[in-house]
Formats: structure tokens, C-alpha cells, sequence
């Protein structure tokens, strides 16, 4: 079932122009980052509540998403990665298709294995871990079984 409540736009200027652009065209246009796809993750505020919409690297494998925590490799993790310890439900939009997911931090081996597919996607991803001392998270987000 889809997310329902409040939106609270991105307080992001580029973050808030890629989704507008990604929504209102209903997934064919804004799908892409310097020519990378990008999928639109919207998540449940932690301490607001509201919800909140992020353009995420498109990592994809058998129906399941990798949405990378790396904010750029900054020492602290982005706020959606927050919400989703706090409310694991999400809603992915890819392209025009949109899904119920459900989320969960990878560790050990199934970590490394979706990082080597992230990193094959947005080789930038390492170069972020060279710059932060923290150990980038990656979630898993598996479609939603109704």
C-alpha cells in the first residue's frame, strides 16, 4: 500500500528540482544524473512524520534496490537513511513504475556484494568511502508483499 501523509519537499534545491521534474512527468524525464538512472525513494519522516522524496542511484537486482547512504562521503549519513531505520517502508519509483518496498541495512558478505554492484553503477561511491571515516551504509529495499 502506498505511503500516504504530508510531503515535505527536500530542503535540497537540486534534490527538490530532480523529483519535481521526475514526478510531473511521471518517471521520463529527471530520471538520470550525469547520465546515470536515478530512482525516486520516498520515505517516512523519523522525528517528522512527513514524507520525504530523494533521487537515489538506480542499483538494481532481481526486483531489489540498493539505496546507498553515502551523501557524497560526508561524515554523517543522510536524514532518508534515518527515517528508514525508524519506518522501514518505502515507496520506489522507477521510471513510471512505483512500488511499496520494504528496508533493511545489509551487513558481512551481502553488503560487499551489493556495494560491488553499486559501486559498478556510480564508481563515485568509493570514492566517497576514501573520504569519510564511516562505513557507508547501503539498504536493501525489497518490493512489498501485500
Amino acid at each position: 500500500m502506498p505511503l500516504s501523509g504530508e510531503y515535505e519537499p527536500s530542503g535540497s534545491a537540486f534534490s527538490r528540482r530532480q523529483v519535481e521534474l521526475y514526478e510531473s512527468s511521471g518517471g521520463t524525464r529527471g530520471t538520470t544524473v550525469d547520465g546515470v538512472s536515478v530512482v525516486v525513494l520516498t520515505t517516512v519522516g523519523s522525528r517528522s512524520k512527513k514524507l520525504r522524496k530523494t533521487p537515489v542511484m538506480r542499483v538494481e537486482h532481481g526486483g531489489c534496490y540498493a539505496a546507498v547512504a553515502s551523501l557524497a562521503g560526508a561524515p554523517r549519513n543522510p536524514a532518508w537513511y534515518h527515517n528508514l531505520l525508524a519506518h522501514p517502508v518505502a515507496d520506489l519509483q522507477d521510471g513510471a513504475v512505483k512500488q511499496n518496498m520494504t528496508a533493511r541495512e545489509l551487513t558481512g558478505d551481502e553488503r560487499a556484494l551489493w556495494w560491488g554492484r553499486a559501486v559498478a553503477v556510480w564508481r563515485e561511491y568509493a570514492d566517497y568511502q576514501r573520504k569519510t571515516e564511516r562505513l557507508i551504509p547501503v539498504m536493501l529495499l525489497v518490493p512489498t508483499i501485500a
